[in-house]
């Protein structure tokens, strides 16, 4: 059974109080568990979830064994809750007495005193998270607002349908014509598709583009590298799944037409300075350097994914600042994709205005998930409300179905790091320097 830190301490200082003549002492305490064992029984417990909920454990590269044990003792969702709360009030027992002892947390953006509470924090909230995709597992989803703040800390504006349609007023008067809005910006969007035979040597561009950005800003592991592939049937577009030892695999979904932009979105979303920045450098800094174990797992289901998400979103302004993204695609990918840039300067003021309509898609998840709309309601509403396509609309239920509330940390999260990232007005420097802290850092959704 975990001993408690704070009773340990005190058997301890009164070990040495007095005592009547010739009583012997009373044996010595045994020894506290660490809180590196803890973390081991952490990473336990998030393998063992994995094993049930495939989509729990985005990322794993720690010791095999725990792994394996996770496998071969298989504890269902009741052991696996009932152990991970017992872990979890052991972990606040120490933080209190942490506090207590004034060791308050230290700055987030450095490994130095007072990270002790920090990593003790991190702990609590990836286990009240773990405990709540637990209880989603078992059929007990909360509401949708009340699930997203537990598993990521943060609660999405609530935007009711009039906020859209000022938006979609201006995309009418950008585009217009008779046919249906939806259908419109569809049509035109059809021209910046970039042919599959072409997508290769785009996203090696685009790919190579935004890691030399990057780099100029970041020192990353030497031996860091990544792989492309191409594949299909899945209810994402991108997707990094880390490798660990600084490497990552990188999915590209070629299943929906691909548009000219997403070769930059993704190359910075799910590489530099995005997923695969982020993960190497947590690798470096917090499993290799400081020795947090915990940080070799990532617990998809957690305060992690919307800091992952809102700076892996926020990173691709960050590479391609001002105008430097429309020259850069205008006058290197759109050549490469053989696609004719006469109306770019068109499309790119509807993407401006499209990403105005993001939060849309929150508000389908929203009452999809909270019952009070169906599927094919929720559809409907991503062709109006985001002006997707049919088919992209399905995809993105289809990513609610499997992912939940997780589509917050996408908007949302970018916005918060975009608050804390230009926040007393930073310069581009500043910016670049904040954001590599973050990224190195166990920094929590609370602390933006």
């Amino acid at each position: 059974m975990i001993r408690n830190l704070a009773f340990v301490c005190l058997v301890t200082v009164l070990a040495g109080c007095g005592r009547p003549d010739g009583e012997a002492a009373p044996p010595p305490p045994p020894p506290a568990i660490s809180i590196d064992d803890l973390a081991a029984e952490y990473l336990y417990l998030e393998l063992a979830m994995g094993e049930i909920d495939k989509a729990h454990v985005d990322a794993y590269f720690g010791p095999a064994s725990v792994r394996e044990k996770a496998r071969e003792d298989a504890p269902d969702l009741a052991a696996i809750r009932a152990a991970a709360t017992s872990l979890r009030e052991e972990l606040e027992s120490r933080l209190a007495a942490a506090q207590a002892l004034q060791r308050q947390p230290g700055d987030y953006g450095s490994l130095t005193d007072g990270t002790f509470t920090a990593r003790l924090r991190g702990l609590i909230a990836r286990l009240r998270a773990l405990d709540v995709r637990i209880a989603i597992n078992l059929g007990e989803a909360p509401a949708f607002d009340d699930e997203s703040k537990a598993l990521f800390m943060a609660a999405a504006p609530d935007y009711d349908a009039a906020h859209f349609e000022e938006i979609l007023g201006r995309i009418d008067a950008l585009l217009p014509g008779d046919a249906d809005l939806s259908v419109r910006v569809n049509a035109f969007r059809e021209q910046f598709v970039i042919p599959v035979d072409r997508l290769p040597a785009v996203f090696d561009e685009a790919m190579a583009e935004c890691r030399r950005r990057t780099l100029e800003h970041i020192e990353l592991p030497a031996n860091e590298s990544f792989t492309i592939e191409y594949v299909t049937d899945k209810p994402w577009s991108g997707y990094n799944w880390y490798q660990g030892g600084s490497k990552s695999l990188i999915q590209i979904n070629t299943e929906l037409p691909i548009f000219i932009e997403r070769a930059v979105d993704l190359g910075c979303h799910e590489g530099y300075p995005g997923h695969h920045t982020y993960n190497a450098l947590l690798e470096k800094n917090l499993v290799n350097e400081a020795g947090w174990s915990e940080f070799s797992l990532y617990p998809l289901f957690s305060p992690m994914s919307l800091i992952a998400e809102g700076t892996a979103n926020y990173g691709i302004e960050l590479a391609f600042p001002g105008d430097e993204r429309l020259e850069y695609e205008t006058e290197v990918l759109f050549p490469l994709a053989g696609l004719d840039a006469k109306l770019a300067d068109t499309y790119y003021e509807l993407l401006g205005l499209l990403a105005e309509l993001n939060y849309a898609g929150n508000e389908a998840a929203r009452d999809y998930l909270n019952g009070d709309i169906d599927a094919d309601a929720a559809a409907d509403w991503l062709v109006r409300y985001a002006l997707n396509s049919p088919e992209r609309a399905a995809q993105r239920v289809r990513f609610v179905d499997a992912y939940r509330s997780y589509v917050i940390n996408y908007n949302l999260g970018k916005d918060m790091v975009a608050d804390y990232i230009e926040r007393g007005d930073a310069d581009h420097a500043e910016r670049w320097a904040r954001f590599e802290a973050m990224l190195s850092s166990p920094i929590l959704p609370d602390a933006l």
